[in-house]
């Protein structure tokens, strides 16, 4: 088999190229290649100047994921990057499309490098619970200094060639054609007789004057605080370090010690599971890859809420036309105002540009009238969670809608079959249910009807791609995967309370689990009423023994919504979003218990909620609304706060062994009853002696 790496000579230039495709992707021949590639540029007297660019769309876009979870193959990364940088003559790389992880690290060992307009650079490791490996936590400080390194590596978020400019990343920003851009760059360096600029020998005034251990120690608070648990980004920030204290042959020493760390750590495997499944939600199993998708350039938006203007948002981040709709002009006022005050809270705090707010607030038109919508090509009905409201805003769509407008309801738990045969074409109805805040989360879980077509199935998924959301396709019952499941998760939340234990107790033993909020604080924030709409819903189909808390009723009973109404499970003074303890709300609770109070063992706190959600995971499998496993957990990590270092609900069951958590869960079935029935998938899965990743793997 050829090599994927190629010399060429242009004069004095060696033009060493990679031609891996799709992405370039660091896997064991190419990293050979550069080695040999370089090592014949060295010997070759007539070579004055390599530069290092790639075929394709990309540079190098990073490791290669077929190799992920084999043993590592020899010539090892961090070899190569030091091999280059250790080159005799100056070295370029020509940087295009994206260079991520290993392929930066590979430019960051260059001697020069230039990058085009429209490129991005990034150290994304982190988000698969590593760090960059191959001298990037080690190059990058030295070259643009500790606060922009912190931000790149703990963050792990790309930056555009820019950005990489302004903090010496990158020599040049160009436009136009690699070759071109490289030769030019190139001479320059032959006509000033520039030599090799390595990184490990320059003088570093960048990282010498800046006030290194006050970033250091601000950046482990916020870490500390906003990602508790997670291993990996405090190693980043130690290797991090030693790139201000350490020769460079020292500190990729230190950074190679924190590399192993992490590559042991079990996090590593909850987080390699997470990537994978993010790329699996988006294959839909049944589906012909070769199905047209549907034009969608223009988007009607049916209700101007908080939800209704966060998808009108989001439709507008991405370029698309939208049409808010109100058929009240005081409420399509205040619906507007509210999408100016919710970019305009970006803008103040820096992560929009005025320019940007502009843009995205021209494209969205207020209408009054259905008429209005007659030519979109897509309307998301986004009103109260009530199935007669439903019913009249389909009816109009139905009446108005062009023929083959995807008509979309962005219902949380409703049956979308009965919401499409509102409509003369249930074909052409799907649920695109977001997650508030609709134009911030990045979970979208697209409803399959019973008769959704192919096409509009295919619409809407790439239509999440293009939202930049991760969409994932699930099937028709009430509250479908995630707030199905999420009712059964605070269903023992309030069944601990109603048995005695506190509030704050329960949220605290699941916040300490990793959960980015206790199961009451997410009930104030969502809504109390609209989970209690579910939950009535779900009490008229129980099944014999079962029983469900009254908790959430009671307190709609009194006014008691949540954060809208400034009181909960918690107190919300004057607005606020942060929860206040209620010592008035233990004596509510006391009168509202309606069974003896009980000695609670503290693992039960946060093992009854998750294990329910377990169990109903299962049966959710069983009945095919999800199509994997793998899917269930994108939608607990995407939506839901479950903690990425976990893997999701289903993948955190593999991992104590389905064995164990079936032997818990039928000792709760003997003492609690019917609600713990377990599920006939998990109890099979037992008896075969299978996980649900091998679940995954037969489907």
């Amino acid at each position: 088999m050829s090599s994927p790496v190629h010399l060429a000579r242009e004069g004095a230039v060696a033009l060493i190229r990679v031609d891996n495709p799709p992405v370039n992707a660091l896997g064991q021949p190419v990293r050979a290649g550069l080695l040999e590639a370089f090592a014949a540029a060295e010997a070759d007297a007539q070579i004055k100047v390599v530069v290092l660019l790639c075929a394709g769309t990309t540079f190098i876009a990073g490791a290669d994921i077929r190799e992920f979870g084999k043993p590592p193959q020899a010539p090892f990364l961090v070899d190569v990057t030091q091999a280059i940088e250790n080159f005799n003559k100056p070295s370029l790389a020509v940087i295009h499309g994206s260079a991520l992880g290993g392929g930066l690290e590979i430019a960051l060992a260059c001697h020069y490098r230039i990058a085009r307009r429209n490129a991005r650079l990034g150290l994304p490791e982190v988000n698969l619970g590593l760090l960059p490996g191959a001298g990037g936590t080690q190059r990058l400080p030295r070259l643009a200094g500790v606060a922009v390194a912190l931000d790149m590596i703990v963050g792990g978020e790309p930056i555009t060639a820019d950005e990489a400019e302004r903090n010496g990343i990158v020599d040049q920003v160009f436009e136009g054609e690699l070759l071109s851009a490289a030769l030019a760059f190139a001479e320059q360096l032959l006509v000033r007789g520039t030599g090799p600029r390595r990184t490990g020998e320059a003088d570093v005034p960048v990282v010498a004057t800046a006030n290194n251990a006050s970033l250091l120690e601000t950046k482990r608070d916020e870490v500390q605080r906003s990602l508790p648990g997670l291993f990996s980004p405090l190693r980043c920030i130690a290797a991090i370090e030693a790139a201000t204290v350490l020769p460079l042959a020292e500190g990729l020493k230190r950074e190679g010690m924190l590399f192993q760390e992490c590559l042991q750590s079990p996090q590593r495997l909850a987080l390699v599971h997470k990537f994978f499944a993010e790329r699996k939600a988006g294959k839909i199993k049944g589906l012909d890859s070769a199905v047209e998708t549907r034009p969608v350039a223009s988007v009607a938006v049916i209700g101007g809420g908080t939800m209704g203007v966060g998808i009108a948002l989001s439709l507008a981040s991405a370029g698309l036309s939208v049409k808010l709709l109100e058929l009240d002009a005081d409420r399509l006022a205040t619906a507007l105002q509210r999408a100016t005050d919710t970019l305009g809270k970006s803008v103040r705090r820096g992560s929009l540009s005025e320019q940007a707010m502009r843009q995205r607030l021209a494209l969205i038109e207020g209408v009054t009238d259905y008429a209005a919508l007659a030519e979109v090509d897509l309307a998301i009905e986004a009103v109260f969670e009530d199935i007669a409201a439903k019913q009249a805003v389909f009816e109009a769509l139905d009446r108005v809608c062009k023929p083959g407008a995807i008509l979309a309801s962005n219902t949380s738990s409703l049956d979308l079959d009965r919401i499409a045969a509102f409509t003369r074409r249930p074909q052409d109805v799907v649920g695109l249910h977001f997650f508030s805040p609709a134009n911030v989360m990045r979970l979208l879980e697209v409803v399959r009807g019973a008769q959704t077509s192919d096409s509009v199935l295919a619409s809407a998924m790439q239509l999440g791609k293009r939202l930049k959301k991760i969409a994932v396709v699930v099937g028709v019952c009430d509250g479908f995967v995630g707030n199905r499941m999420a009712l059964s998760y605070v269903r023992e939340a309030e069944l601990l309370v109603q048995e005695g234990a506190s509030v704050q107790r329960v949220d605290g033993a699941l916040r300490e689990f990793g959960m980015a909020m206790g199961p009451f604080a997410m009930l104030d924030m969502s809504g109390l009423d609209i989970w209690q709409s579910m939950r009535q819903r779900q009490r008229a189909t129980l099944g014999a023994g079962q029983r469900l808390p009254n908790l959430l009723d009671r307190l709609c009973a009194v006014g008691r919504f949540g954060q809208k109404s400034g009181a909960g499970f918690y107190l919300y003074p004057d607005g606020s979003r942060t929860p206040q303890p209620d010592l008035e709300l233990v004596e509510l609770l006391d009168e509202l218990s309606s069974c003896p109070q009980l000695d609670i063992d503290p693992q039960s706190l946060w093992q009854r909620p998750l294990y329910a959600l377990i169990n109903e995971g299962a049966r959710i499998l069983e009945e095919g609304i999800a199509q994997r496993a793998s899917d269930i957990d994108v939608i607990f990590l995407t939506g839901y706060g479950f903690p990425a270092q976990r893997g999701g609900p289903m993948f955190y069951a593999d991992q104590l062994g389905l064995d164990k958590v079936l032997q818990c869960i039928r000792g709760y079935h003997r003492c609690f009853g019917a609600n713990w029935q377990p599920a006939p998938l998990l109890e099979r899965l037992v008896a075969e002696g299978k996980t649900f990743a091998e679940l995954d793997q037969q489907g």
